[in-house]
């Protein structure tokens, strides 16, 4: 007959000998960690960047972020995002209900635009029906809006014709893209790892043309957020990414508008 090897370990009512057991302790309760507001993020499997920008960003009390994942292709092309589509309800289910979200976020700037910014709000909706939707295109849009810019240069990892069309997307949205440069890498995984020294020189580059008011760097998986102030001081213009920009209106939907000093113009203020 065989030995059941766990027997030692089956739980008993009894206390285990020498143990004190103060039973039942006093607690209370407070808001929780989103005590200001509880906001959502969808972010790709691929990504490795929006989530340390987003944190890096995040107001240090009563503001709670909650990240759930979703797959997605490592190469960005569009079909592959067009694929996503399928899976952003399924991924939006596995943000807590309980916590009371007010925004989600759905952090992929060329996947909202092929799939189309209302229809990833649908899909988000399907899972939270009364939260506040936005992404990194519905974002700089609102940035660009705020920083009262005109004529942005576009700075992307994407290839040509995801460029093109980002591009005319941003234009059909009131975002004249008068310089564009791009560092046409399709692997999403490439992408996460361009270093930021790069991406400044490459913002510079752009940003010192007469045509543009200001820069706009698409893509979650660009490091940008922490080096926002150093691009603005060499050009003189504002700068936003898709991860700055959707941070900052994640927070303004959430009814945070806290100036938070040391990420560029756009935080600067309440705007």
């Amino acid at each position: 007959m065989a030995t059941d090897q766990y027997a030692s370990y089956r739980v008993s009512d009894a206390a285990p000998t020498g143990l004190t057991d103060l039973g039942v302790l006093p607690f209370r309760t407070d808001a929780g960690i989103g005590a200001r507001a509880a906001i959502g993020l969808l972010v790709l499997e691929t990504d490795q960047t929006v989530e340390h920008e987003a944190r890096a960003i995040w107001p240090a009390d009563g503001v709670a972020l909650y990240a759930a994942r979703l797959h997605n292709d490592p190469e960005i092309t569009v079909e592959t995002l067009r694929d996503m589509a399928g899976r952003i309800a399924p991924a939006a289910a596995l943000l807590p209900n309980m916590v009371g979200l007010s925004v989600v976020g759905f952090a992929c700037t060329s996947g909202a635009m092929v799939i189309g910014e209302a229809e990833v709000a649908k899909l988000v909706r399907a899972a939270h029906p009364a939260v506040q939707v936005t992404d990194p295109v519905t974002a700089m849009c609102a940035a660009v809006r705020a920083l009262g810019l005109t004529r942005v240069a576009l700075l992307t990892p994407y290839v040509r014709e995801i460029n093109l069309r980002m591009a005319a997307a941003l234009g059909a949205r009131g975002v004249n893209v008068a310089v564009m440069g791009s560092f046409e890498e399709a692997d999403d995984t490439i992408v996460a790892r361009i270093d930021e020294a790069s991406i400044l020189d490459a913002i510079i580059r752009l940003g010192e043309s007469p045509e543009c008011d200001g820069v706009l760097v698409s893509c979650t998986s660009l490091r940008v957020a922490r080096i926002v102030e150093r691009a603005e001081a060499a050009i003189g213009k504002p700068v936003t990414s898709s991860n700055h920009a959707l941070a900052w209106h994640m927070l303004r939907l959430g009814g945070i508008d806290d100036p938070i000093p040391g990420f560029g113009r756009l935080y600067h203020s309440g705007a």
